[in-house]
């Protein structure tokens, strides 16, 4: 899929319908007006999105002030989706997971900064970084560890074994980056604190969260599983208006939690007292605290990006909630259930939206940020200004080439390579597929433009209000975005491999051949030479495909690059049945006949 289409698409809808207003005045400790226009904004969304079902709630301290179920938790049946549905919250099991390690810890049975080794003794994946620090606990809960993003063998399947046998799947992986580098992801790593977990509290993960977090919080039709609940309280899963039933998961800690948004409620309102619910004392507070600091402010190339231990933090304001203090949050997506939970601990405000439908992982982040402002405004009196539309005017005083020469070059993103080249007396950057004029504004920052037949403009929303700059940081050319007051890496500046070798000779459409009962992700991989460069080109299934620079490191290894040059997942060429055979994530790949 390429990117214009879409963005025209998004302007011509936008064009053609409107979202119901914000309400014009708020009564201070009233949220009648705040569910009115929720609820109206959920029934537009949802409309607009084909979704067939969706639960929210809305916390104010130890109060669930509102909780709705809309449209439907089973089609086929006319069963209407309630607060009590239960749904797939996807990653936001994580919080879980993190918080019962840190349980753990409280009780001396894991320090979150010894050697992951110390309690997965048999724990060991290759790396080609030299004096990096070990993997810990700490690192795997804030995505610092550097492993790769997941074991894609196994991850979704009929059967799935036990998320242990990841400990002996990766033993001859890489590490995709050296720990503490950067940001990176990784549900590997969570799976692997799951472990840990295990073998710490001697029972078996799912029956450990039950005793030490979901009974205490009354969480009684929740549960972590490698499916969809049993209950009959679950919601089937939905592609547009057809139910489907998902593969499913063997990285339960990842993603294995089951729930309700009635239920979820009370983990929201546990965090709020300082850790109890109810008569106990689920965690101390002091531990919370540790939780929701900031443990990466340290790492440069994070930018503004800013993680606890499994929450993501924001304390500059999305662009749509501003002046809420810190925002903590977690999303969660298995495929067909989509999942945003937002926080606001100073304000002892909560909102969690599940959703049934695979259309719906951009909507549940809307409608639960815009409930949330609402639901601020409503308690404090504090108003979501209405953001003017950023408006910088172009530099009166014409770049240098010296300084257009700075810019052009090959870049990784997380999306695929960047090209920005000398476009008139300017620049433009060729990316996911489309072409952009690059306009430099009086701030000094480039943004991004287009013109349809280069005479129609097209509004490209967010893509169009970051600007973006050029620096140099820890040895690496990077560049940098910046919206509103936040900044975040977009990638590094890289240049063609000096000899593509025997890769050369590797060229070509490929197929999957050990898929066995797994979920397809991939449906085939082409590998191309193209300006110098090597490209994986991954045809996915149910989504579009993706194109990324492929660096050679020897004739038989290469990495999947992201944003940085010099790291990421590997590709390795091995030899099975005495044929040609391209590994990675455990998945291994057979050169199609022409």
């Amino acid at each position: 899929m390429k990117l214009l289409p879409t963005l025209i698409a998004s302007a011509l809808l936008s064009a053609c319908t409107s979202a119901p207003p914000h309400p014009s005045s708020m009564a201070r400790g009233d949220y009648t007006a705040t569910k009115e226009y929720a609820s109206q904004l959920i029934r537009y969304e949802m409309k607009r999105n084909a979704v067939q079902g969706l639960s929210i709630a809305l916390v104010d301290d130890q109060r669930v002030v509102w909780a709705e179920g809309f449209g439907l938790a089973d089609q086929e049946k006319n069963i209407p989706a309630t607060a009590d549905t239960v749904y797939r919250v996807g990653s936001i099991s994580k919080l879980f997971t993190a918080t019962a390690a840190m349980q753990l810890a409280e009780q001396g049975k894991l320090d979150i900064d010894q050697p992951l080794q110390k309690y997965i003794p048999n724990f060991s994946i290759k790396t080609r970084f030299t004096n990096t620090a070990e993997i810990t606990p700490r690192l795997l809960m804030t995505h610092h560890s550097g492993l790769p993003r997941d074991r894609l063998k196994g991850f979704m399947t009929a059967s799935p074994a036990p998320f242990a046998t990841l400990v002996d799947d990766i033993r001859d992986d890489y590490a995709a980056y050296p720990p503490s580098l950067i940001a990176s992801y990784s549900n590997l790593g969570v799976s692997l604190l799951g472990v840990a977990i295990q073998n710490q509290s001697s029972m078996p993960f799912a029956d450990y969260m039950h005793q030490s977090l979901l009974a205490p919080l009354s969480m009684t039709h929740s549960s972590f599983d490698t499916g969809l609940s049993a209950s009959a309280l679950a919601a089937k899963g939905y592609r547009g208006r057809k139910a489907e039933v998902e593969p499913d998961l063997r990285d339960v800690p990842a993603g294995g939690l089951n729930s309700s948004v009635s239920e979820m409620s009370r983990f929201m309102s546990m965090i709020f007292a300082g850790g109890i619910s109810g008569a106990q004392q689920i965690i101390q507070k002091k531990t919370l605290a540790e939780m929701l600091r900031p443990q990466n402010s340290a790492v440069a190339l994070d930018f503004d990006t800013r993680v606890g231990l499994a929450w993501w933090l924001n304390s500059k304001g999305k662009p749509q909630l501003k002046n809420g203090g810190t925002i903590a949050s977690h999303n969660g997506s298995t495929g067909l259930f989509h999942s945003q939970m937002y926080l606001l601990p100073e304000h002892k405000m909560g909102v969690i939206v599940l959703s049934n439908s695979s259309t719906a992982g951009r909507m549940v982040e809307h409608v639960a940020i815009e409930t949330l402002a609402s639901a601020l405004e409503a308690k404090t009196g504090i108003r979501q200004r209405e953001e003017d539309k950023l408006k910088v005017e172009a530099d009166p005083n014409p770049l240098t080439s010296a300084q257009v020469q700075e810019y052009v070059g090959d870049y990784t993103t997380m999306m695929g390579m960047a090209q920005i080249s000398v476009c008139g007396d300017g620049l433009c950057a060729r990316a996911a597929d489309s072409q952009f004029k690059l306009l430099h504004g009086s701030d000094g920052l480039f943004r991004l433009h287009y013109s349809l037949l280069g005479l129609i403009p097209i509004d490209l929303g967010v893509l169009g209000q970051a600007g973006l700059s050029r620096r140099t940081l820890n040895g690496r050319e990077v560049l940098v975005a910046r919206i509103g007051e936040q900044e975040a890496l977009v990638g590094q500046r890289i240049a063609p491999p000096s000899n593509l070798g025997l890769w050369r000779g590797y060229l070509g459409e490929y197929e999957n051949t050990n898929l066995g009962a797994d979920h397809k992700f991939i449906d085939r991989v082409k590998l191309i030479e193209a300006h110098g460069y090597l490209f994986a080109e991954v045809v996915a299934a149910n989504a579009p495909a993706g194109k990324a620079p492929l660096f050679p490191l020897s004739e038989t290894e290469a990495i999947l690059t992201g944003a940085l040059a010099d790291s990421g997942e590997t590709v390795s060429v091995v030899l099975q049945d005495g044929e040609t055979r391209l590994l990675f994530g455990g998945y291994l790949f057979k050169k199609m006949a022409r």
